[in-house]
């Protein structure tokens, strides 16, 4: 039987296990299993689990770099749409850009949406040539990055992707035999919104309105252009802009996401409903 004044040389977690190593931080005896080498001395669990938990958490650089961008306002929602968007691109020089593999899976078609529904949202990621890439990623390097630093990374992605989702809608209502790629009616609708919300501020914003106008123009002139995409992702824009300038305030911001979630809900069903239509299940 061991000796009840001999305790302190046997390990406090082995009460059967004789030893005369000590804890570098408690002072308690510990055997071999229970050491953990330190950079002087051994711990035990327990200092182990303690100095674990109070160490500063270790994240990827990448992660630590995003956060510290986000801090700093650079927009960062905007530069990963920028980026996603070039990678399918290239992508679809792989495969092959008019009817390759990848821009066959992305791409809108009204007839497939009610069992493919993630056509709304991908079509935004593919196109149809290098101009057709570069006009839409400038104007969302122009008007995203400055859209998104007022109304923040959420209700810029809510926008921006509300308004490609508007522009899917329209094209089924109007043209559902359409082959749709790009993500201009995304990009219609954050010049729609810049519009509206230079508006709201008491801006003047002839400029934009031209320009808005005469893209839309060259959509019903220029063949191969999805015009309805177009119309689609600026009344969803504009709509969209509105609600934000109407509620800016605080004490409103309950209303305005369940408005904003109500306009979501709305486009969706549109669209599934008319493509629901175009198969005969309704």
């Amino acid at each position: 039987m061991t000796d009840p004044h001999d305790r302190a040389n046997y390990c406090y977690r082995h009460p059967d296990r004789q030893s005369f190593v000590l804890c570098q931080r408690c002072g308690r005896t510990i055997c071999g299993e229970c050491q953990t080498p330190a950079a002087v001395g051994v711990h035990c669990p327990e200092c182990v689990k303690e100095a674990r938990g109070n160490a500063p958490r270790l994240q990827p650089q990448v992660v630590g770099r995003v956060r510290s961008a986000s801090r700093r306002g650079v927009p960062v929602v905007t530069y990963g749409i920028i980026g996603v968007t070039l990678a399918v691109f290239l992508l679809q020089l792989v495969t092959g850009t008019g009817n390759g593999v990848v821009t066959r899976a992305l791409a809108f078609y009204a007839p497939l949406e009610i069992v493919q529904p993630w056509r709304a949202v991908t079509t935004m990621l593919v196109h149809g040539s290098i101009l057709h890439i570069l006009f839409n990623m400038y104007s969302l390097y122009i008007f995203g990055a400055e859209l998104e630093r007022q109304l923040g990374r959420g209700r810029f992605a809510a926008l921006y992707f509300l308004s490609g989702i508007g522009g899917s809608a329209a094209v089924a209502l109007l043209a559902p035999g359409n082959f749709v790629v790009g993500a201009s009616g995304a990009i219609f609708g954050l010049m729609a919104a810049f519009f509206v919300i230079a508006r709201s501020l008491g801006g003047r914003s002839i400029q934009l309105l031209v320009l808005v106008g005469i893209n839309l123009a060259i959509g019903f002139i220029v063949p191969g252009i999805a015009w309805q995409a177009h119309l689609g992702g600026i009344v969803v824009g504009g709509v969209i802009a509105f609600l934000f300038s109407k509620t800016r305030h605080r004490s409103k911001r309950a209303v305005q996401i369940a408005v904003l979630v109500a306009i979501g809900v709305v486009v969706v069903a549109a669209l599934l409903v008319r493509s629901a239509q175009l198969v005969g299940l309704l």
